[in-house]
């Protein structure tokens, strides 16, 4: 049984994890203001964007979520390969998601900008 203190744990990482998400992204946007093409910048925002977001359902408590970039590093240190294949597996499902993402806002800007 999970206590109420490790709730209140797990509830805050989160809150500050996706605050930390939200400057870091920003930031980074300000950062790729000078690259030429608007393609490139949102690919690399998007691919940050796969990078920090994409969670991966811990082995040992159900129902919470870990970082899958956290989990699959720890787990190819460990060289515990089958482990962190789940997080790279979820990295693959989240990167094709955010690709078809991507490529429909190439054709929404292509279609503005015209």
């Amino acid at each position: 049984m999970i206590d109420a203190d490790a709730s209140l744990a797990y509830a805050i990482f989160w809150g500050a994890y996706a605050a930390a998400f939200i400057v870091l992204f920003y930031m980074m946007k300000a950062l790729f203001r000078f690259l030429p093409f608007y393609g490139f910048r949102t690919l690399l925002l998007a691919a940050l964007t796969v990078l920090v977001l994409t969670p991966v359902e811990s082995p040992d408590l159900a129902g919470w979520w870990i970082p899958a970039w956290l989990y699959a590093g720890y787990e190819l240190v460990l060289g515990d390969i089958d482990a962190a294949g789940v997080a790279l597996f979820n990295f693959g499902l989240a990167a094709a998601v955010m690709l078809l993402v991507w490529i429909l806002d190439l054709v929404r800007y292509r279609l503005v900008t015209k």
